[in-house]
């Protein structure tokens, strides 16, 4: 059963709940009515209720598996891309996604995946305490057998795709992962923005082993990109469908330019990027999940006022202190 009701949010374009296992409960990802059968924009994370969600969907909206012509995912991350193998193997349909996150697909989801170790000399060098980065190596390890089998993935270099009959730009939009994308469709002014831009929390932005080194400059760019589109309503992947988009992208950035302002004060006396973590987001007890968010959070933004010229980085004794 699905917790919560399918909504129609456009001609043949219908956004389906899929139950997560972490605080913001659902991704939503959409389904769309084609002329000889159905896409799919994103599958969410492999467990059992995730499963249940999607079979209760296909009988709501009289889909038969073998009816998915398309499946496209806008970005790696297991909530988006962990049921993609599973997916697959019910509907035998092409998976599509972007060159950038096919790389960071293989990197951190392949067979040969080193991610979390490296993941753990990254925030060891961070300041980051042994037992806190044995106790998030060990939490990727589990998260990475939540995405799999790994699906057959295919590289979407299309300038438009068909969702819901309608021709949709494909707009790239680095930041939130290095390879994700959006999609527009101009005349119905419709936003499908993923996790780009979310209605009440601001998307993770977060360095990781692999990927850009400076994230931050890379999603404020991105949300320039798509502030300039004519759109009345965006469909995020998490959260409430958005209508007042450009004053959502005021809010975010008035967020960040808070948080890099609280972050350069922080390390007037030098700090590791473990201690400003502590400082902004060790006020309430976190997982190692939530850790591992947030240590590579705080990266961004010391990476990105490093760019700037307004902290400085320097190295001592194999660990790393930024000092404004």
């Amino acid at each position: 059963m699905l917790h919560k009701e399918i909504e129609t949010v456009g001609d043949g374009i219908y956004r389906v709940p899929i139950p997560v296992p972490f605080p913001m409960k659902y991704v939503y990802c959409y389904v769309c009515r084609e002329a000889d059968g159905w896409s799919l924009i994103d599958v969410g994370f492999r467990w059992p209720e995730a499963m249940r969600a999607w079979e209760a969907a296909f009988r709501q909206l009289g889909i038969k598996p073998r009816h998915i012509r398309a499946i496209y995912i806008t970005h790696f991350h297991p909530d988006h891309f962990g049921l993609a193998g599973w997916m697959q193997q019910q509907t035998e349909a092409p998976i599509w996604i972007s060159e950038p996150d096919y790389a960071m697909a293989e990197r951190v989801w392949g067979e040969e995946s080193a991610q979390a170790s490296e993941v753990a000399a990254l925030f060891l060098r961070h300041g980051v305490p042994d037992e806190l980065v044995s106790e998030i190596e060990e939490n990727m390890w589990r998260l990475s057998l939540r995405v799999s089998p790994f699906p057959v993935l295919t590289i979407l270099d299309h300038h438009e795709i068909v969702l819901g009959q309608r021709r949709w730009t494909v707009i790239p939009v680095p930041g939130h992962s290095d390879g994700l994308v959006s999609f527009y469709q101009p005349e119905s002014r419709q936003l499908l923005v993923s996790d780009h831009v979310l209605d009440r929390i601001t998307p993770n932005i977060s360095v990781w082993p692999g990927a850009h080194p400076n994230p931050l400059e890379q999603y404020f760019s991105s949300l320039r990109k798509v502030e300039e589109l004519d759109v009345d309503v965006a469909l995020p992947a998490h959260g409430a469908v958005i209508r007042q988009f450009r004053e959502r992208i005021g809010d975010i950035f008035r967020h960040h330019e808070k948080r890099l302002q609280k972050m350069k004060a922080l390390t007037k006396g030098g700090c590791t990027a473990y201690e400003v973590a502590n400082l902004v987001f060790g006020h309430k007890p976190l997982t190692a999940h939530q850790w591992r968010f947030a240590v590579a959070e705080t990266l961004a933004h010391l990476e990105y006022l490093r760019s700037i010229g307004q902290v400085q980085k320097e190295e001592y004794h194999d660990v790393i202190v930024y000092a404004s």
